[in-house]
């Protein structure tokens, strides 16, 4: 057996966290979140928090790109910045940004253990150690105050009011992105119950942004605010022409709402910081320079990203294209779908316009070169590559991709079901054994069985055969316009093989589903990058 590194150490640690509590434990919360505060005191990061000028975003949709928006704009102003975002996709470094790049594994290794070594040290059987999300929250702290940032942006793992995030008592500006439902066994089954827990990072007359919401859910908002003595104010969508003819670093016509929001949280935390040299609030016509670097450059990987695979490239020019998002609920399906659908239509009549640069400068500009080069005169075929976690509900989020879709024209010749690996109970792939790679595909099989119905009408009944093991020994199940495969890499080496051997056609795969910590999104980005891709590795 290889070696366990330093970095390994660390993930292992940290599994060591993950509770087997189901999302739906009817556990005290209250109780535990305020069991955080004594965390705090044993390390010491009560004052640090509290000096910290920190900008708080809750919501349902759009608050990681909100927040990259917001940390974008402000880093280009000058300022050092802090960034605290969940999940993470590979890495879990990935939560932690200083000035817009993941911490280093060194900073990581010893922030980690001056953490992980206090609490070990200092908590018992009344305070036992802290659950994983909850020391995450406590470790970005610890980060953010040793490194000395300027401004931190705290993007909500779940809900606002009982979320880790919320130990801070005095934030700068908080902002509520769009609410819709989601997780709905943990923060309620109506919007208002769904707008209480999210306004539950209002803190007394702090100021708060939101967007334009549903009534129930503004209702309670509103509400929240008044008896906080917070001044709220609803954020309309950016007006596109203030980019001067640039477009947002993030795709998707929803990104105006985020970036919208950004703005504003961006001109009052400099407001309220006594930076007055930049600011917007009381401007309509124009942005500052900075703003608009910043909107035109934030990047966040997975959120409407195109990517070309590289192998395939190589061989045959742009005939196999990512487009890689996570939407995980109806109406961010909706928007996904209508994204895909105006993207592949972007892409055939101008090529290259989404083409986002991987790894080194030369093979970049020579990946481009080859995209333009006759693809347009190929007909092209959507696929579909979608994962969801059981918790979802399959029956409203794939009529709404399929709907969406269709009523631009956009119908998926195939439709191809993968599942996500250990993603309860381990952070990171090093820790897998032969055991954890035995899939349990059931739910695989019904979202299917699902796409199927949607295709052919409920209760048909419709033909199905194994196609023999393939050459990892792991059967493949399919019908006539979807597959199951056990894994992600032999997703793509089907998709592979399909292009080899249709070099007539383009295929344009749309890669939907929740977000994991196993990385569903980020990892499908990885493997079309490796050269080596057809080798099985566990996700």
């Amino acid at each position: 057996m290889a070696d366990v590194t330093p970095y390994q150490e660390v993930l292992d640690a940290l599994s060591s966290l993950i509770t087997k509590r189901t999302r739906g434990d009817k556990s005290n919360k209250s109780v535990i979140f305020d069991v955080l505060f004594e965390y705090l005191k044993m390390l010491d990061l009560d004052e640090p928090i509290s000096k910290m000028k920190i900008i708080h975003v809750a919501g349902t949709k759009g608050k990681g790109s909100t927040c990259t928006f917001t940390e974008s704009i402000l880093r280009n102003c000058g300022f050092r910045t802090g960034l605290f975002t969940s999940p993470h996709l590979i890495d879990v470094r990935e939560r932690f940004c200083l000035d817009g790049v993941e911490i280093c594994e060194e900073k990581f290794l010893a922030y980690f253990w001056w953490c992980w070594d206090r609490l070990k040290e200092k908590t018992d059987e009344d305070i036992p150690m802290p659950t994983f999300f909850h020391f995450i929250a406590l470790l970005a702290f610890k980060i953010f105050a040793a490194e000395q940032v300027d401004v931190v942006i705290l993007e909500v793992g779940l809900g606002g009011r009982l979320d880790a995030t919320n130990v801070v008592q005095k934030p700068t500006v908080c902002g509520i992105t769009s609410l819709g439902y989601d997780h709905m066994e943990i923060l309620g089954h109506t919007l208002g119950e769904i707008a209480g827990e999210k306004a539950g990072i209002f803190k007394h007359g702090v100021p708060a942004f939101t967007v334009p919401q549903p009534e129930e859910a503004m209702q309670v908002l509103e509400a929240k605010a008044s008896q906080l003595d917070v001044p709220l104010q609803v954020i309309p969508p950016m007006d596109a022409s203030l980019l001067n003819g640039l477009k947002l670093g993030l795709e998707g016509e929803h990104q105006y709402l985020n970036a919208g929001l950004a703005i504003a949280l961006c001109s009052t935390w400099l407001q309220r910081t006594g930076h007055l040299e930049i600011n917007y609030l009381e401007q309509t016509n124009s942005l500052p320079e900075q703003f608009i670097k910043g909107l035109t450059t934030a990047s966040l990987q997975g959120r409407a990203q195109i990517v070309p695979d590289r192998c395939i490239n190589i061989e045959s020019p742009g005939d196999l294209v990512f487009y890689l998002d996570g939407a995980h609920s109806p109406e961010s399906m909706e928007i996904c779908a209508r994204w895909f659908s105006l993207a592949i239509k972007e892409d055939h009549q101008q090529p290259t316009q989404n083409y986002q640069p991987q790894d080194d400068v030369g093979s970049s500009h020579e990946l481009v070169q080859n995209y333009n080069q006759g693809i347009s005169r190929k007909n092209t075929t959507q696929i579909l590559l979608f994962n969801c976690m059981s918790v979802r509900d399959p029956h409203l989020l794939l009529p709404n991709l399929m709907n969406t879709c269709a009523s631009h024209g956009v119908h998926f010749k195939q439709a191809l079901f993968v599942p996500n690996i250990s993603v309860y109970n381990k952070v990171g792939t090093h820790a897998l054994s032969p055991t954890d790679l035995q899939v349990d595909l059931s739910w695989q099989l019904t979202l299917q069985r699902v796409w199927e119905s949607l295709l052919h009408g409920d209760g048909k009944n419709i033909d199905t055969h194994e196609e023999g093991k393939d050459d990892t020994e792991k059967s493949v199940t399919r019908y006539e316009n979807s597959t199951v495969f056990p894994s992600l890499p032999l997703a793509i080496k089907w998709l592979r093989d399909s292009v080899r051997e249709n070099q007539s056609i383009r295929f344009q795969c749309s890669c939907d589903g929740v977000v994991t910590s196993c990385g569903r999104r980020a990892e499908i980005s990885e493997e079309v990058r490796e050269s080596n891709s057809e080798e099985e590795r566990p996700f």
